[in-house]
């Protein structure tokens, strides 16, 4: 199947392309063809962001996303252009974020900029074909690795999408060539063998826009030469905290790998391989599985405690991963567990002004602090700081696809040439269906709103399927079509609206999300409303410890007690919780709105810290003779300092109860141990509920945050962008 839209280039120049030699071209003349997805992704430009959204990624553009190439060495003295800085996958990962991010808000700065990175790789390819540096310049990776080039790949073909560049088909089609021959001599090993199926998706790329029949055996070899997910994710071998480094469990790997069985169902047309993704996932959930949707790795799989930590790499391969096999399998299931990862585990891995990430989360992270006594297995002192370049480098540079990727995959096309909502934020596409020009207008707060509005505008009249859809956590929905009488619409999954449109019209979607609870770890609850994870709020104090501002690396201490136990029915929770503020605008954005949820709770004394973390909830029920308090549950995602998986009270403790008295420490039933207060923990250090002023000596000062916006010094400090002689002028 071959798609003409977003400058995609047709036969004639294609024919030009593949005077191939004979050999390769005949070899695989018997391979089957390439099979199209249940849904179709639109090129890159097609989908617009609106509203929050498209504040949300300005605001990325304002922050690292559209700064990293001008100041720091692995972007802007890349081995890619010719530079002495890192060679592999820096400059690659930040392209494959900031190539949409620069279409996506039709910046064209940014996209000048990322031009001058594609001329320089494009007219240095080698003349036997490959593309990028032979090696990188500091000597750490082998030469000749084609795991940097899939990434450089999935950057490419996005800009070639949103330009129309006609040098990108020949070049892909060159280095195709080299890589069928180099894997004759040198098969895939290390990272390229695991990470196999991001290259096949490039070869399907092309494909579509060559039909050359020797791309599918070249697919098949790469699946051949790679590691097995399929089978990998059917057993699952690592089903507790790994205690040593292996690429079988890291986490990263694994984000990636759950796409494998959607690439080989186009592959091989095997319909069963749909359902292995959302099996995977289960499996993931099972065993590492964290509140937010992503599972543990700090850096391999850590097992479901909840103050193990996640590596952001992996929350925005993970989406990448299911933006993939949304469009391959039409799984619905799959749409919801990208928006919970979305609205939830990506901004809490940022900072507000999208200038530091964490190299790793927690669901429960009551402190962010440089901690020598740490509960990963693998990673470093400082991984869970919000910084420039953490523990390391890579997140620094991956971290940029997650959000503009979700807004390029909000819409699709379906088989029967209809438009499919795949997930929902306000946007904006344009299409051609059928002969007829067609803009959809998406107008929503969701996931803050349960309310979605939708303007079709077709240039003359067109019959064709609009596919909304039901997440699976949504008890009633109710679309209302132009005047039409309110329909309620039957199951979950999507669902089309089949209609002849003529004009504009506007259709009105609700659905609804009741307060709800879900089980976490070791009898903890975890409380939800639509797909947006609620957690208690710990007030933030941050400290600068390190790098330069504005990219300068944050302690975030507590301000007050994290250590409390929550007072709520699980199996009627609005009747716990109290709605005490509602959202409009950008709550992920520095001084956004804060939703609120109030609820009772208690103090638990003697749940406190162990290497720096949160030690393992009590199972509940738990009891405490420390007073009623209301407590704030906000957005996991908008908060930095946060509990999410809490046990519960007794329900005897309800009210004011304390008539029962006894011994405290056996009421608790965690002990006596001081939390959260500024008492003794293990290790020495002073409290985490603000006496902790000497932590770290004075190291770069103390830089008190307001817990929604940035630093007061920060406002007046503008980008040093430290060019130096850059490579590319």
């Amino acid at each position: 199947m071959k798609r003409h839209e977003g400058g995609v280039l047709g036969w004639g120049v294609a024919w030009l392309v593949f005077v191939l030699p004979v050999l390769w071209t005949e070899a695989a003349a018997a391979e089957p063809e390439i099979r199209p997805g249940v849904f179709q992704p639109l090129p890159l430009g097609a989908v617009k962001p609106e509203g929050w959204l498209h504040r949300q990624l300005e605001v990325q553009r304002e922050g690292l996303t559209g700064h990293l190439d001008l100041f720091w060495p692995d972007v802007q003295h890349s081995g890619w252009i010719g530079g002495q800085a890192e060679g592999w996958e820096r400059m690659p990962y930040w392209m494959d974020g900031a190539v949409p991010l620069a279409w996506l808000l039709d910046d064209p700065d940014l996209i000048a900029r990322l031009r001058r990175y594609v001329d320089y790789v494009l007219s240095h390819q080698a003349s036997d074909g490959w593309l990028g540096p032979e090696r990188s310049p500091e000597g750490k990776y082998q030469p000749r690795d084609p795991w940097p080039v899939f990434v450089f790949l999935k950057a490419l073909t996005q800009s070639a999408e949103a330009s129309g560049d006609q040098r990108v088909v020949p070049a892909m089609s060159r280095f195709f060539r080299r890589l069928d021959a180099e894997l004759e001599a040198r098969p895939l090993f290390e990272w390229n063998r695991m990470r196999w199926q991001d290259g096949v998706l490039s070869i399907y790329w092309l494909y579509e826009r060559t039909g050359d029949p020797a791309l599918p055996a070249l697919a098949q070899r790469l699946q051949r030469q790679g590691y097995d997910w399929l089978e990998h994710f059917r057993k699952l071998p690592h089903r507790e905290k790994v205690t040593r480094w292996e690429h079988e469990s890291h986490v990263v790997n694994n984000a990636m790998g759950v796409k494998t069985a959607a690439v080989l169902r186009r592959l091989t047309g095997e319909s069963r391989l749909g359902d292995e993704v959302w099996q995977a996932v289960q499996v993931l959930d099972r065993y590492h599985g964290q509140a937010s949707g992503v599972f543990s790795g700090d850096e391999c799989f850590a097992g479901r405690m909840p103050s193990q930590g996640t590596e952001t790499c992996a929350v925005v391969e993970y989406m990448y991963s299911l933006e993939t096999a949304v469009a391959v399998t039409g799984d619905p299931r799959l749409a919801d567990r990208l928006e919970r990862i979305t609205f939830n585990a990506l901004p809490a891995a940022v900072k507000a002004d999208w200038w530091g990430r964490q190299y790793v989360q927690q669901a429960n992270q009551p402190v962010v602090r440089i901690s020598p006594d740490r509960i990963y297995t693998t990673n470093g002192e400082k991984a869970n700081l919000y910084g420039l370049e953490t523990n390391y480098g890579c997140c620094t540079a991956n971290m940029h696809q997650g959000g503009p990727k979700f807004v390029a995959h909000l819409w699709m096309r379906s088989g029967e040439g209809g438009l499919v909502a795949a997930a929902y934020g306000p946007s904006r596409v344009a299409a051609e269906v059928a002969g007829s020009r067609v803009q959809v207008r998406e107008t929503t707060d969701y996931p803050f709103s349960d309310r979605i509005e939708f303007l079709v505008s077709v240039d003359q009249p067109v019959e064709f399927p609009l596919h909304l859809r039901v997440p699976e956590w949504c008890p009633r929905a109710v679309v209302q079509v132009g005047e039409e009488a309110p329909q309620e619409l039957s199951g979950k999954g999507y669902q089309p609206l089949r209609r002849r449109w003529s004009g504009t019209t506007r259709i009105q979607l609700k659905l609804d999300m009741p307060l709800r609870t879900e089980p976490g770890y070791g009898g903890t609850v975890r409380v939800w409303q639509g797909p947006v994870l609620y957690s208690l709020r710990v007030p933030e104090r941050w400290r600068w410890v390190g790098g330069r501002l504005p990219a300068a690396d944050w302690e975030v201490l507590p301000e007050g007690p994290w250590n409390y136990a929550l007072e709520l029915d699980p199996a009627a929770p609005e009747r716990g919780l109290e709605k005490v503020s509602a959202a409009t605008g950008c709550v992920f954005c520095p001084g956004g709105p804060l939703p609120g949820l109030l609820v009772w709770a208690r103090r638990l004394p003697g749940w406190s810290l162990e290497h720096n973390a949160a030690a393992p909830p009590p199972p509940s029920p738990v009891r405490s003779l420390e007073p009623r308090e209301r407590v704030v549950l906000a957005p996991y995602g908008a908060v930095k300092l946060r509990m999410t998986d809490l046990p519960l009270l007794a329900p005897v403790e309800w009210g004011d109860w304390r008539q029962e008295s006894g011994d405290r420490s056996q009421e608790t039933g965690v002990g006596s141990r001081e939390a959260g207060e500024g008492r003794q923990e293990r290790g020495g250090r002073r409290g985490e509920a603000g006496e902790g002023r000497q932590e770290r000596g004075d190291r770069r000062g103390e830089t008190v945050v307001h817990e929604r916006g940035a630093p007061e010094r920060m406002k007046q400090v503008s980008v040093v962008h430290e060019r130096g002689a850059h490579p590319l002028g």
